[in-house]
């Protein structure tokens, strides 16, 4: 056997290589509904569930929601606009972004509370061993 098998693509791949291609996947501007579909009539050979997972990476981006958020149009691959962003969708990307940032902030938080737990048991635990050095010098 002299052929060797392609080597083997992730989503995040896929994704860099649509950036690559595209302007609209490149400057987040907000994706017609099936731009799925626009992408294998151009490129017939991509795999499509990989094409999936990087859309569903790139859709649920920050930057990706943070355009959806404040824009009224879509965009075909060839940047031509291809319908409106209803309101609802506006406030659903802001509702997830609010629901992102409140989760990165009670991750930070969670975090720096044990942080000051720890910090006050190591205190704790060297104020003990100074006390038991002080006395026991004292025997």
């Amino acid at each position: 056997m002299t052929e060797t098998a392609p080597p083997a693509q992730t989503a995040r791949e896929v994704l860099k290589k649509l950036q690559k291609d595209f302007a609209v996947i490149r400057d987040c501007k907000p994706l017609a509904i099936g731009i799925d579909k626009q992408m294998i009539a151009l490129q017939p050979d991509i795999n499509r569930k990989l094409l999936r997972g990087a859309l569903g990476i790139h859709t649920k981006s920050v930057r990706y929601l943070k355009s959806l958020q404040g824009a009224n149009e879509r965009f075909n691959l060839d940047g031509s606009t291809a319908g409106d962003v209803s309101e609802e969708q506006r406030t659903l990307a802001a509702q997830i972004l609010h629901a992102h940032f409140k989760k990165q902030a009670d991750e930070r938080k969670a975090k720096q509370a044990a942080e000051a737990a720890e910090t006050a048991v190591r205190e704790r635990q060297e104020k003990l061993n100074q006390l038991a050095q002080k006395f026991s010098r004292s025997k």
